[in-house]
Formats: structure tokens, sequence, C-alpha cells
């Protein structure tokens, strides 16, 4: 039996339906769960009862408890026949079960137990996971007679039996829930892949447009990766299996583990010596820690040499002591890499030996050193953590491989929204008691700071009433400081109180449930108010104190905007019970790069240092640093799971200042990919080498390609035709909608926090890096980007202009044959109107299964000539580098140009959105959406068939009430129509 128990808190019920006969109902709950069933107590004549009990499920298994739903069912009681009448029910996934932690309560909409029965109202639960020993699973009641609490016998001769908390004090005992465990990690290696010859360097161009340069084209390939060659998407396999991470080339490494030494000698009468290892083979020698004064030293480190790269027959590793002379040394061990075995995971790892130490004629010396040496891949385990030969030039003698070199995978911190209603305050006190103060509220987490407006009418009990947003990571570092202040003069303020609250003490919610308001009392100092009232409740008890009244919850019912919208690689809402089950799996392979253009210069050379960097999600992955290469091979595969198709993976390189530079130097981009994930078939494997692009005040400039394989696996292919008809955003996003400013203003504030987290871990990721993955910077003004949009808007209506000549000719008779048909057909659709909307909808069928034909095989990229960057002038390209805020000389010269610059940028997105939309319009027939297409033109020829077949009155009737409905049968959420509509793909995905 596990140790895991399911959690549920029955809190309340809302608006359920009257079945008792007069007017009201007498409802109670039964829970199911793992063949287990508890019930409640039953509320008198109550349509609003408030239950607030707690249940424990135990848990068989723990590991199907992902396949184990709940089932909370709403009865009515009828008390003449002791018979129970079903009010409406809630099926949970386990997707709402996440530890006690991440627990809200959330109300859930009351379904129909079947076809034909009714159900109306809302169900408040809570509902958590817990491994607490000391919680024990609820117990049954003591035994009941006929009364309220009891049911009857079920169907089928079945009676079941109900459990129940049995007392307040046993309730209050499993109250103290526990944190969930930490999950099983999941493992992100590189794994064993199918060896094979060379890859295949078979390219095939795909420009993306005629004016587009073919240097800037798209290139696809076919080369040969672990699960065989890659030719037209699929996969053509070879003779030998192969593994799960098959979209990389397998690369042979000499992997060199020295684990410790012992007995070594001293080199002096005191015995000491300061011991290190240094590897060596060829030209390439890695170095381990030095010790001070240790004759036993313990190292347990790992050195991988590219096998490509080798460039002696024999390995030597050598014990040597600091203080030493170069080319003298404590002792060696020589490996004959003939004899080294080839180790292949799953196979255990390499269990290492003792060897003894020899001097340079081959005789034994005194001590040993323990080692393991083996032939392996990527695969390997060792492979993360190693010293890599390839991120060191050869016959450098730097010690070991920076922690920065390595490749890493870091997870963005959950972001919550922290919302803030200032309503007022009491009984405050000037410093100058003669006048009334003219008072506001500072409020500030970490860097943010707002402020509210002074009231019109001053007194002593000023009224507010305003609400702000906030964005805050978890763990919470950060506190919410209240600082009432007084405004005495000009640029002068006093502060009459502070307020300090953690946000680890703030309700969250889910949904907009109502938060209760609460009184804080004000603190002349900042210590004060981090102690708290509770230290000074019996002190202070009957002490007069000023008073702020405020309403503060965390809302995770919201996607936290991290990111640009148009490019977003998540839309989940912060809360983990709102999440739904993936939809798939996202595989990337990242190959190499070609032809990077030098970024530094070393001994006299250039050169660069190149990393990437791959974002979607939570989840971030860097590779290992590759140095002095300008053709570098990475091949790192990382996997995703996809919860939506209307998201976009962003892979970045970037050369890697830190390597022989200060620590200060910002990493240079050298370019990115962005590619939409419903752009991809399912199943289908993409090898192309995509252009690197970056523009500069000079101009837009390659840097290089990058070559990527890519694959999208989905579960089911109906669950992905249904997020077609799901909002975008998740609900609180229409229900209490944010406006633009404030979206642009958190989505600011996010990228920082995110940016200063993943800054802080070991190797950082540079916030240079954060922000031009994220797209920090694009909401800023560009002349050259409001181009690219206005002609993409000209784009979309050159079809209608196209349209309109076309008439006009046929107006004109240029073409008689053309003009005598279109009066037919106008004649035949007048006179029969009901084949107008068939006509129309059957046309539309066929020009998208014409279309199929031509459909784009290619993911989207980059393209200078839609971006407008291959035309661009050099004053609009000062223009568009110059900083925010401008550095003009003048100030009033930089005010205006500030502000032009932020109503053009604002100008220029409602461009963009106006233009997205049309190229949605246009993305219905062209395929780029392959699901997306098809599900339109299915509609299509439905629609044709049903428009056919009923007369157009009567649809012409239906349609006009469905526009006129009543407001109780519309939804808060778009419809399915406006949800399809949103998530076509636009070209936004290859803007510059």
């Amino acid at each position: 039996m596990s140790s895991l128990k399911l959690g549920v808190e029955v809190v309340s019920a809302y608006d359920i339906l009257a079945k008792d006969g007069q007017g009201s109902s007498n409802p109670f709950v039964e829970l199911e769960f793992d063949g287990q069933r508890f019930r409640t107590t039953t509320k008198e004549k109550d349509l609003n009862p408030v239950w607030n009990e707690s249940f424990y499920f135990n848990v068989s298994d723990s590991n199907k408890l992902s396949s184990l739903p709940l089932e909370a069912y709403v009865y009515c009681h009828n008390k003449a026949n002791n018979a129970k009448t079903c009010l409406g029910k809630v099926r949970l996934t386990s997707t709402s079960f996440v530890p006690y932690s991440d627990a809200v309560v959330l109300h859930y909409p009351l379904e129909k137990r079947t076809v034909f029965s009714r159900a109306k109202g809302e169900l408040g639960l809570k509902v958590f996971v817990t491994d607490d020993p000391s919680i024990k699973s609820s117990t049954p009641l003591p035994a009941m007679d006929a009364v309220p609490n009891s049911l009857p016998k079920e169907k089928n001769g079945e009676r079941h039996t109900f459990f129940h908390l049995p007392n307040a004090k046993q309730s209050e005992q499993q109250q103290k829930f526990p944190p969930m465990p930490p999950q099983q990690q999941m493992n992100y290696g590189v794994h064993e892949m199918k060896s094979g010859p060379p890859p295949s360097r078979a390219v095939h161009m795909f420009p993306g447009s005629s004016s587009q340069p073919l240097d800037y084209a798209l290139k696809e390939t076919s080369p040969f990766l672990g699960g065989g060659r890659i030719v037209g998407g699929r996969v053509i396999r070879g003779d030998r299996p192969t593994s799960t991470y098959d979209l990389v080339e397998q690369m042979r490494f000499l992997f060199v583990r020295v684990v410790k030494a012992r007995d070594l000698p001293s080199k002096d009468a005191t015995g000491s010596l300061d011991p290190y290892v240094e590897v060596k083979l060829g030209n390439y020698k890695g170095i381990t820690k030095h010790y001070e004064k240790k004759q036993n030293p313990e190292w347990n480190q790992v050195f991988a040499f590219s096998r490509d790269t080798l460039q002696s027959s024999v390995l030597e590793v050598v014990v040597k002591d600091k203080d030493l002379m170069k080319d003298d040394s404590v002792g060696f061990v020589r490996f004959d890499l003939n004899e080294v075995p080839t180790r292949v995971p799953p196979d255990s790892p390499l269990a290492p030996e003792w060897y003894r130490l020899e001097d340079k004629k081959g005789e034994k010396k005194k001590g040993e050193l323990m080692l393991a040496v083996w032939y392996g891949t990527q695969a390997d385990e060792a492979f993360p953590d190693a010293w890599h030969s390839d991120a060191i030039a050869p016959g450098d003698s730097t010690s070991v491989s920076p922690t920065y070199i390595r490749s890493k995978v870091y997870h963005s911190p959950r972001l919550w929204y922290v919302r803030v209603n200032i309503i007022e305050a009491q009984d405050l006190v000037p410093a100058d008691k003669n006048r009334f103060p003219d008072a506001y509220v500072k409020v500030q987490i970490g860097n943010q700071i707002l402020k509210t407006k002074s009231v019109q009418n001053r007194n002593m009990n000023p009224i507010w009433n305003e609400e702000f947003m906030f964005v805050a990571a978890e763990p919470f570092e950060d506190h919410l400081i209240f600082s009432v202040e007084d405004r005495v003069g000009p640029n002068k303020d006093d502060a009459i109180g502070k307020v300090v609250i953690s946000l680890n003490s703030v309700d969250r919610r889910a949904d907009d449930r109502t938060i209760h308001s609460r009184w804080y009392n004000l603190e002349k100092s900042f210590s004060d108010a981090m102690d708290g009232d509770h230290a000074k409740k019996d002190k202070d008890k009957d002490k007069f104190r000023s008073r702020l009244h405020v309403c503060v919850c965390l809302d995770g019912g919201y996607h936290v905007l991290d990111e640009s919208t148009q490019y977003s690689s998540d839309l989940r809402p912060t809360a983990k019970q709102l999440w739904k089950p993936s939809i798939g799996v996202l595989e990337l392979g990242i190959l190499n790069a070609n032809g990077l253009q030098p970024m530094k210069t070393r001994e006299g050379k250039g050169t660069t240092d190149t990393y990437c960097v791959a974002k979607y999600g939570h989840k971030w992955v860097r590779t290992r640093t590759i140095v002095n290469s300008l053709n570098p091979k990475y091949n790192e595969q990382y996997t995703w799971e996809v919860y939506d198709p209307a998201t976009v993976l962003t892979v970045g390189v970037f050369d890697n200042s830190q390597i022989g530079g200060s620590d200060n130097n910002k990493d240079n981009k050298i370019g990115k990919v962005r590619i939409r994930i419903s752009t991809l078939e399912t199943g289908r494997v993409y090898t192309h080498t995509y252009p690197l692009l970056v523009l500069h005040p000079s101009g837009v400039k390659k840097l290089g390609e990058l070559h990527l394989a890519i694959r999208f696996s989905s579960t089911s292919m109906l669950n992905m035709m249904f997020q077609y008809s799901r909002p975008l955003l998740p609900k609180m996003h229409y229900k209490r909608p944010l406006s633009v400013i404030q979206q642009d203003v958190l989505r600011h504030q996010a990228v920082n926090i995110v940016a200063a987290r993943l800054g802080r871990a070991e190797p950082p990721l540079r916030r240079e890096v954060v922000e031009y993955m994220s797209d920090a910077n694009a909401h800023l003004w560009s002349m050259r980007r409001s181009k690219a949009n206005f002609l993409r808007l000209t784009s979309i209506f050159s079809g209608l202009f196209a349209a309109a000549k076309w008439f006009g000719e046929v107006c004109m008779w240029r073409n008689p044959i053309t003009t005598v048909l279109v009066h037919v057909l106008f004649a035949m659709l007048v006179c029969f109107p009901e084949l107008i909307l068939p006509t129309v909808f059957l046309y539309m069928f066929v020009i998208g299964v014409w279309n199929y034909r031509y459909r784009p095989r290619y993911p989207p990229h980059m393209n200078t000539s839609l971006s407008c960057a291959d035309a661009v002038s050099p004053d609009e390209l000062d223009e568009e580098f110059e900083t925010f805020p401008a550095t003009k000389s003048s100030d009033l010269v930089r005010m205006r140009y500030d502000r032009l610059r932020s109503v053009a940028g604002r100008i220029q997105t409602v461009v963009g959105d106006i233009a997205s939309q049309g190229e949605r319009l246009q993305a219905l027939l062209s395929w780029r959406d392959p699901r997306a297409t098809t599900i339109f033109v299915i509609l299509c020829l439905t629609a044709a068939i049903v428009f056919y077949v009923t007369p157009f009155q009567v649809i012409a009737l239906l349609s006009g009430f469905y526009v006129l409905r009543h407001p109780r049968f519309r939804h808060k959420t778009p419809s399915p129509p406006i949800n399809f509509f949103r998530r076509l793909a636009a070209r936004t995905d290859s803007m510059l």
C-alpha cells in the first residue's frame, strides 16, 4: 500500500438546483476515488451550502495515480422516502492533483450525470496530494440510523458504506498538510544512438520569397542521424536498432575518470604534497584541481577527448605537485588506446581500478591512482559534467574547463500576478498635527514601485480604492511593502507609517472568487513592520494606532506573460490545478553550425566560442561551448512536453565572451530561429539549416547557419484538433482582462525577474541572452518594422484590389466571354439565392484542396524582405539602434522623441495585429498549419452540404436568432470559431 494520500476539502456549493418540492434542497456531497467513497453531512434547506469538510483517500498504487479520477456528486436527500437525487457531478483527473502548497480552492461547474438529467451551479473543492505518515485516511462514521446522513441501497442491490471525519479533533489533526515529495526529475541527457557514416550533405533550397536573397534561404538536408538517414522528413532506418534519442549525429569520445590517489610520495621531510592530475593526449591537456598538503586526495573528475581529434595512441595520466618544476612529476600511468574498452549505455558505468604509479622509465614508484578509461558517446552519463577537449584549444594549459562552458538545463521560476487593492486608511497622524495630510500610498515588491493618487478632500481617513498588479516569482524572496506618505511640499514627503506583508502568507486563487480584505497597523520603522503585529499584540493592545485597509491576493488563473505575446512558448496559467494534459512531445536536435563569422581575435586570428540556447515553456537549455571553431558540432538533443500547438520554439546562438575576456563583457548574439509548433506535421523529422541573420547598425548580416533536427509527436490527434476550439489564454484573461498598457509593464517586469533568477544559476544564463530570446525590446519604435507591418497589411488587401480591378475590367467588357459568364452567374444566384452560400463554401473547399499540392514543406524562417531589412536606410537604422530613452543633448528633443517613439510603437503593434488577422485568413486554406486547414476544409464541405439541403430562409432566421440570443446563453470566453481563428499561424514567425 502506497503512503501517498489524496486530500479533498469540500468547501461549498453555489446556486444548485431545488429538488425537495419546496423550492430548496437538502444537499450533501459524495466523493469517489480508487474504490473508496466518502460523504459530507447534509445541509437542510440550502441552495448555497457551506461544508468546509476534509477527507483523505488512500492511494493504493502511486504509479497509477495519473489514471485514477476523482468524482464528486452533489445529491439532494429526500426525507420522505429516504432517497437521493443527483444535482450534478464534477470529475477531476490527475492534472488537478497538486501538492498542498500549490492547492487553491476552485469552483467547478456541475455537470449532468446523464444525458437526460439536469444540473446547475458550482462546487468548490480543494484537492491536493500528501505523503505525511501522520495523516490517516478518513474513517467511517459511527453506526447510523436512517437519518439524512444515511442512504438507501443503490441499484444492483449494492449497499455503499460512507466515510466521514468522525470529529473536529481528528479534522484538526489532518489539516497539518505537508509538502509534496519532490517529483522524479526527467533525464535530459543524450542517450545511445546508431552509428553510421558521416552525414550526407544533400541540400534543397527554399527561398522565402522571390526577392529574398538565395544566401538567406532555408536549406533542407538529408543527414545520417542516430535513427537512420533522413530523407524528405522520413527516417530511412539502417540495419542496427536505434535508441530513443535519434535526432543527432553520433560523436565518440575517450572518457577518463580520475577518482582518487593514495600513498603518494612526499616531496620533502615534512611529508607535504600539493597534488593534482594532468590528463594528456597529444597536444590536449586536462588538469584537475589541486589540494594543499594531501597525500590521499579525491578528485572524481571526468575528461572527454573527441575521438575525431585524437593525436596520439597513448594516453598519459600524470600526478604532479604544483610547487615542483614544470617537467617534474610524482608519477605516471600510461594507457594504450588500442586496449581501451567501449561502453554502450544502458550498460553499467565502468568500474574504476587502482593503477601503480611509474616513473619516466616505466619503473614502479610509490603511490597508486584510481582511474577508469573507456570509449563512449554523448549518450554517456558522464558527458554533461565532463571536461571536453573541444571546449579548449590544443596546447592550452589552463586548469579545468570553467563551469560556464558546460551544457545545462534551466527551469525559469513560476511567476504569479500579485493583485493589490488599496482601499483606505484610518486615523493617520501627520508630523505637523495642525494640517490634514496629503496622503498617498507607495507599494513596492522588489524593484516594482507604484503609487496611488492623492485624495481630493484631505482628511485623517483618506479613501483611495485603487488596484495595482505586480509580478512575483516562487520561491518568494521579496516582501510586499506599503508606505503611507504625506506630501508636505514640492519633492518632499514624510513617511506616516509602513506595512510589510510576506507573500507566502497571501491568499492564492485560481478564479475570480472574492478575497477578504484586512486591516494592518502602520509601523513607524521598517524593522517594526517586518516584525508584524503578533509580537506586540498583548503589549500594544489598547494603544492608538493608524491602520491601512488593503486586499491582496496571488492570481493563479492568469498566464504571466514573460515573452513577446506573438512568440509565446507557454500559455498555461500559473495555478497547476488548471493545467491540462500534454498533447504531444517536441524533440530538438542541435546538430552544428556552419560558416560562422569571427566574433573576436585570438593569437592574431579571428575566431568564435559559441553555444546555443533553446527556450520552450519553463525549460531553457544551453549546449556546451565549442571553443575556437567557426564550424562547431554540438549534437545535443532535448525534449519538451507540448501543451498547446499555438506556441513557438526559439533557438539562439551566442558567442561566449567569458572565455579570455572580462566578466563584464556581454555575450554577443549571432542569430536565432523561431519555429511555431502548429506549422510542424506530426511525426515528420525536419532537418534544415537556418540562416543566422542579425540586424546591425550597418544593416542586416548573415553570421552563419544553424543545422537543426526537429520532430513533433502528438499523443492524440483528436485532442490536438480539440485544442483549436479552446481559448488561447486562460479564462481569467477574459473574465477580468488586463489592459494593453498593464500587459506591457508586467511583461517587462516578468522578463527582469526571469533574467535575474537565471543569472544566479551556475553557469549563469546572462541577462542579454534572456532578453534576446524573449524579445524584450520588440515593443520599441522602429521605422523599419513599422514599414514592414504596413507592407504586410497592403499585401493582405492586394487580393481585394485585384478583384476590384478584375470587376472593373468585366464592367468595361475587356473580355466579352468573361463578362457574359459573369452575367449568367449573377442571374443564376439572383434567381436561386439558396445557392450563394453553398457555392462560396464549396469554392473555398476546392481552393483549399487545390492548395494542398503547394503547401509549405518546411518551417518558417527569418525573411529579410518581409522585415524590410534589406532596403533600410542608414538614418532609420540609426534611429532603431538609438538607446531608449534617447541620448540627445536637448532635454526638450529627448522628451518629444521618446514620446513619439512610444506612441509610434503602439501604432506599429496595432498595424502588426491587423496584418496578423489578415494573414490568419490566408492561413485557412494555405496549409501552413496542416491540422487547422484540414479542420476548415472539412467544415467547408459540411457547410456546403448543410446549406444546400436547408432553405436559405431557415438559415437566415437561425443566424439572426443566434446573433440576438439572450445573454444567458452567451459565454464569457470566446466561441470556438473565434478560438480557432486566433490559433491560426500568421507570418510574425518570419519577422526579424
